[in-house]
């Protein structure tokens, strides 16, 4: 009985062999393949990229590089007085360093809020804006002209903009500086400032307008190809600087600010305002600006700046 056994056992085992070489496929494991992206399996990020960008695009991001202490560390070396913010409007985070709230003359950045102010008012048919006005348009934003920025304020009551600045933009600290005329060359904001400014660009102004703005303040002329503009063509960033040098306490000082956008979908608003000590120069100050963002964006530092 036992042989009998040993026999059927060998049997067996031989039959199992012969159909596992007959064509006959082993069932299919009905597990569907886990692809890239898919629940359960973490996708592995791209150098640079930014995790939660979702629909906005895949432009590098500052936060995967961890590049904020670093920059943190490079403005409290500075001397003088300088403040940047940088916001994700994906995430809502915000970075800041430096004194984002110390006012200072605007240089040309308040040709952004005049530009948007005009815009707007046109768009809502209080204004008209003929040819030339464009055309000067154009000029205060991409190549900064103060010729043409002054023949717009002038037209469209400049002084009455101010205002709006304030309780539209949410500039808040805007001011004449004191003694002067009110001229738009003659005010003084912060960062903070700026920063909202160019949010209420990007989130509150009509389809048109925006369209406008930004397509334009990506085309800025070589002289202000610094700034945000240090963020890289990668961010494909657009900025509207400012630079001049006033008087501070009796003693003339350069101001170099910048503001703008970088990023898909213009995700980081980015605003710094930089008011050096007697006997900075305009180089020293372009430079420090432009080295702040790159360093935060993680760009090269130094970064190639074309001065005005």
């Amino acid at each position: 009985m036992q042989g009998v056994l040993v026999r059927r056992c060998v049997v067996a085992l031989f039959t199992l062999i012969a159909l596992s070489g007959c064509g006959h496929e082993a069932p299919q494991d009905t597990q569907q393949p886990v692809v890239a992206g898919s629940q359960g399996r973490q996708v592995e990020e791209q150098p640079g990229a930014v995790a939660g960008l979702g629909s906005r695009g895949a432009s590098p991001g500052p936060s995967a590089k961890n590049q904020s202490a670093q920059a943190t560390a490079f403005v409290q070396k500075l001397s003088g007085t300088f403040g940047i913010i940088v916001r994700d409007r994906v995430t809502g985070a915000v970075w800041k360093a430096g004194d984002t709230k110390a006012t200072t003359w605007t240089a040309s950045t308040i040709k952004l809020a005049i530009a948007t102010d005009l815009l707007e008012r046109n768009q809502g048919k209080q204004i008209t804006l003929d040819a030339t006005d464009k055309a000067n348009l154009d000029k205060a934003l991409i190549n900064s002209d103060n010729d043409a920025a002054t023949a717009l304020w002038n037209k469209y009551d400049g002084p009455g903009m101010l205002d709006r600045f304030r309780s539209k933009f949410g500039m808040g600290s805007l001011a004449v500086i004191d003694g002067y005329e009110t001229f738009w060359r003659n005010l003084r904001c912060s960062a903070e400032d700026l920063q909202n400014l160019m949010t209420y660009v990007l989130e509150k102004t009509d389809a048109t307008s925006r369209s406008y703005l930004v397509s334009t303040l990506r085309k800025v002329a070589s002289n202000q190809h610094w700034g945000v503009w240090a963020a890289g063509s990668g961010f494909k960033p657009g900025n509207k600087d400012g630079w001049a040098e006033k008087p501070v306490d009796g003693k003339n000082v350069w101001v170099t600010h910048t503001v703008g956008f970088a990023g898909d979908g213009e995700r980081y608003v980015v605003s710094a305002m930089y008011e050096q000590q007697p006997g900075g120069t305009l180089e020293k100050g372009a430079h420090a600006v432009s080295d702040a963002v790159a360093t935060y964006f993680g760009a090269k530092v130094p970064a190639p700046v074309t001065l005005p």
